[in-house]
């Protein structure tokens, strides 16, 4: 056991003091699914050194099941949290018509979730291509309109002709792919681009690349990172397989029944009513002045880690699709632990300055490299130096994949395997 994460006798005395009892002996004594949980202390540092313990809770706090949330969230992309994760928060901590936000949005899973919970999603991402994969399920089409959509567009209109991603796909299925990129492009310069074309648009994405036949490309890694050309050479080679032709419009009429496969009416009503007041951002999240002062009831937010994923890299195809430079993304994803907790501090500024007096940061981060660095430690003192009060640290210690270990022992030679949650609240 590392000696800076301790499981202390619980006489110590514990320096932070929960405000919201009612959530905190909701955690304290969660036992859904067969067990109660264990409360231990994290001990951590301010930036001026003075020690801080915080109450920590340890359990099975929502399920591990796959697709066990709405089916809307089944967009692909790296490092994602379940939808369970903020539901735990948003049901907790907020009321409908509430404003919740995520600061690192990603594929959108906290934005939605509050949406479907009759909560106003606000949200920020660097990446441009965050907003196109969140945007489109805020207000879904219906199945009869995407089909009339895709029977309207011309498969055949290709100009472009990247060879190089013949390793991806056959050749009369590449040329769907550019002839689709194309009607997009056009529809989104000449001011066109509606609410069809753009969930067209982000099945597209998601399909591009992937490991089953639902897939537009042969064989290759999950959606959510696209290798490179000379990989994929290889990965051909070793499989010794040739890309087959693909329909695309039936692959994408595919995927959005799938999407669609839980939305009731209640669904379409409710997201339609947050709709209108959800706010995308595409920028930095040290600076969002778009984002009124005391507006937020509750952040949820999982931030880059330390240099363990390259979110462009990962996107390239998917950004030369939706015609974006990923070159030109400037994400922050720091390989110094105080380079990291300088940038976090920064972020956790800016939402003290949108948080309602009394609101809440959920912020998730993991054990990485390999269990050495435990990164609810490093939070702390960023919230703290921000004017934010730590009220808990929750551990969700499941079976993923494979047995993972809470205190980052056991299976984590890479990434991370628990989702480890400091809270924050805003004093009033």
């Amino acid at each position: 056991m590392s000696g800076d994460f301790l499981q202390l006798s619980l006489q110590i005395p514990v320096t932070i003091k929960p405000v919201t009892t009612q959530f905190f002996d909701q955690v304290r004594t969660f036992s859904d699914f067969g067990e109660t949980s264990r409360q231990i202390v994290t001990e951590a540092q301010t930036a001026a050194g003075e020690p801080v313990c915080v109450p920590t809770f340890v359990n099975e706090f929502w399920t591990a099941k796959q697709r066990a949330a709405h089916s809307l969230h089944e967009i692909s992309y790296r490092a994602c949290f379940k939808p369970q994760l903020p539901r735990f928060f948003i049901e907790r901590l907020t009321s409908p018509g509430d404003r919740v936000y995520d600061p690192f949005m990603g594929r959108g899973t906290t934005l939605l979730e509050a949406a479907l919970l009759g909560r106003v999603p606000v949200g920020c991402d660097v990446n441009p291509l965050s907003a196109v994969l969140v945007e489109p399920r805020f207000s879904p089409p219906t199945l009869t309109e995407i089909e009339a959509r895709l029977k309207e567009i011309d498969f055949a209109d290709s100009d472009e002709w990247p060879e190089e991603l013949l390793v991806f796909y056959h050749p009369d299925t590449l040329k769907e792919i550019v002839a689709l990129k194309k009607y997009l492009l056009r529809r989104q310069t000449d001011g066109t681009l509606d609410t069809i074309d753009k969930w067209i648009r982000m099945t597209a994405i998601n399909r591009l690349t992937g490991h089953s036949p639902g897939f537009f490309s042969v064989y290759t890694l999950p959606p959510n990172q696209a290798v490179s050309v000379k990989s994929q050479i290889k990965i051909n080679t070793d499989r010794n397989q040739t890309p087959i032709a693909k329909n695309i419009a039936k692959l994408i009429l595919k995927k959005s029944k799938q999407l669609l496969a839980d939305c009731t009416p209640e669904n379409f009503d409710t997201l339609k009513s947050v709709h209108r007041n959800a706010l995308l951002l595409t920028q930095t999240c040290d600076r969002t002045l778009q984002i009124p002062a005391n507006s937020i009831s509750l952040a949820v937010t999982s931030p880059p880690f330390l240099d363990v994923v390259d979110y462009a890299g990962d996107n390239w195809l998917r950004c030369w699709f939706a015609g974006i430079d990923a070159k030109a993304i400037k994400i922050t994803v720091p390989k110094k632990l105080d380079a990291w907790q300088a940038a976090m501090t920064d972020v956790f500024r800016e939402l003290h300055r949108i948080l309602k007096p009394g609101g809440y940061v959920a912020f998730e981060v993991g054990e990485v490299r390999g269990g050495r660095v435990k990164l609810e430690q490093a939070v702390v003192p960023c919230g703290i130096e921000a004017g934010l009060t730590p009220e808990l640290i929750l551990i969700n210690d499941q079976v993923f994949t494979k047995t993972a270990n809470c205190w980052g022992v056991d299976n984590n030679a890479k990434g991370t395997n628990t989702n480890r949650i400091v809270l924050l609240r805003k004093d009033a």
